[in-house]
């Protein structure tokens, strides 16, 4: 008789399924984010074109720019006049940053997340590696930086290819030392939740770094610049004289956070972390389900309020400097206008950093509305529902969160933009408020998803970057009306310095409570995921 000798067990086995399994769920995210991210990039040369059409135009840019540490602070350094340098320097740090949190939110989905659901012990019971489910998170993750990377080098190429190479591999180097930050603090902590936290956390603290570094010299050589890693992709200056060597950096981060959470892989349980939740009091203490939905989501309404208020003062103190930096320059002035309405200068400019700032609350409120989701899908709406909590209420508690904390943040960057603009309060205060109705729109149509398409419910966060998109690039590239006005946003009243229409605003808190009505009648009469 033939005895069959059973299979080797490696540490890694199984990790080519659950690659694939890991890239199958996530067919929509990173495909939506990597192009996002790219059509950011690649539509940056063909606007700079525009605005700085001559060598004197764009020398002058570099002389405003040593001379305003408060821009520094926010955009960086710039190192040399061509296309290509300007286009690293515009959009740099914010691709590096979404190329971060698209890597955190990929590593720590299919680690942390699986085996806070328990799917993850369901998983280790086969013929899988102890470390498999690591490392197929931390190789999706590195699929979608190569994909950016290979995309931005390819967009970029035709302003020169060693630099365009430099910036491709500087986005997916940030990228991946982000994605092994999340998969260490992953085998740390015990909550998904808390593990996204803190590497965020440590993502807003490296532009803080770099922020204070930038804003002290005009070179990029402060030691807190070189402390953060979004101060090494500027200085591997790419279009610049590219410093190569810089790379090495991120490689050795990347490699010595990824032989740290191997490491501690393999000396915790599955479930458990370093940081073990502390126990809760022996009483129950939540009366309702918005006093649940709030404690469930008061980590992350706290933290966008920190972002939102710290952003108001920052772009209130740049406003006084923005004529300054525009100048003569008609292009730049045209399309500060079209994005904040022609009331002079000053006024447009506030209005639209304000609109930004809107644009970005539409990622909060879609992440608010998407906890819904989150909890039926592991299982804990179950338990919750089984008892006196009827559906609406209980879905009622975390909309109120997500429309009530949108609200919340746009108040707290008016009032940080009146402290850093010193002017203007109660308009300042009024132009923030009036991109709720659109905020809330989106989170609306995000309901809709998730009321009667479950599945398709992560599609809302699509159609916040699409709508993000558009309005961060879509003036600057003169898109037709037709397109701009696909984006609630390009509906409301430009405000400050604009008149007041009511009908717009109108229309869309109409349209989102109308879809609000839609998405919860839908998810009264679906079926639920156990």
């Amino acid at each position: 008789m033939t005895v069959l000798a059973a299979p080797r067990l490696t540490p890694l086995t199984g990790t080519v399924p659950l690659l694939r399994f890991a890239l199958r769920r996530d067919r929509l995210l990173i495909p939506v984010w990597v192009a996002v991210n790219t059509l950011m990039v690649l539509s940056m040369p063909t606007s700079l074109e525009g605005l700085y059409d001559t060598p004197a135009a764009r020398a002058g840019l570099l002389r405003q720019m040593d001379a305003n540490s408060s821009f520094r602070a926010l955009i960086g350094p710039v190192f040399d006049d061509s296309l290509g340098a300007l286009t690293a320097w515009r959009v740099g740090v914010f691709a590096a940053a979404l190329a971060a949190v698209t890597s955190l939110l990929v590593v720590v989905r299919h680690t942390r997340d699986e085996e806070e659901s328990g799917r993850q012990e369901l998983i280790a019971s086969g013929m899988v590696g102890r470390r498999a489910s690591l490392t197929a998170a931390l190789l999706a993750a590195a699929v979608a930086n190569a994909a950016l990377g290979l995309l931005v080098t390819a967009g970029l190429a035709g302003q020169g290819a060693a630099g365009a190479a430099a910036f491709g591999l500087g986005l997916a180097g940030a990228g991946m030392l982000f994605a092994t930050t999340a998969a260490v603090v992953a085998q740390l902590t015990q909550s998904a939740r808390l593990a996204r936290g803190l590497t965020a956390a440590a993502l807003g603290a490296a532009f803080v770094l770099r922020a204070a570094g930038d804003s002290a010299r005009t070179d990029g050589s402060s030691p807190l610049t070189w402390l953060s890693p979004l101060g090494w992709l500027e200085n591997l200056r790419a279009f610049a004289d590219e410093r190569w060597w810089v790379l090495g950096l991120f490689a050795a981060a990347i490699l010595a956070q990824g032989a740290l959470a191997y490491g501690l892989a393999g000396r915790r349980d599955v479930g458990m972390g370093f940081l073990p939740t502390l126990p809760g009091p022996p009483t129950g203490r939540l009366g309702s389900a918005f006093a649940l939905a709030w404690r469930l989501q008061w980590g992350g309404v706290l933290g966008w309020s920190a972002g939102f208020l710290l952003a108001g003062v920052v772009y209130g103190g740049l406003t006084e400097g923005a004529a300054g930096l525009v100048g003569d320059n008609d292009k730049a002035r045209e399309i500060i206008e079209r994005m904040g309405g022609r009331s002079g200068l000053t006024d447009a400019f506030l209005a639209s950093m304000i609109g930004m700032l809107g644009l970005i609350a539409s990622l909060f409120v879609v992440a608010s509305v998407l906890r819904l989701h989150g909890e039926e899908t592991s299982g804990r709406a179950e338990p919750v529902l089984a008892n006196a909590v009827g559906r609406l209420r209980w879905a009622a508690g975390h909309l109120a969160i997500a429309f009530g904390g949108a609200a919340l943040i746009m108040l707290l960057a008016g009032l940080g933009f009146a402290a850093g603009y010193g002017r203007q309060t109660l308009p300042v205060l009024g132009a923030c408020l009036v991109q709720l109705p659109a905020v809330w729109a989106v989170g609306a149509l995000t309901l809709v998803l998730y009321g009667w398409a479950p599945r398709l419910a992560p599609a809302g966060w699509g159609v916040a970057a699409a709508i993000l998109l558009l309005g961060w690039i879509g003036p600057a590239l003169d898109a037709p009306s037709a397109v701009l006005d696909v984006s609630p946003f390009t509906h409301l009243p430009k405000l400050p310095g604009g008149e007041m229409a009511w009908g717009p605003v109108l229309v869309l808190l109409l349209s989102a409570l109308v879809l609000s009505a839609v998405g919860l009648a839908g998810l009264r009469r679906r079926d639920m995921t156990t």
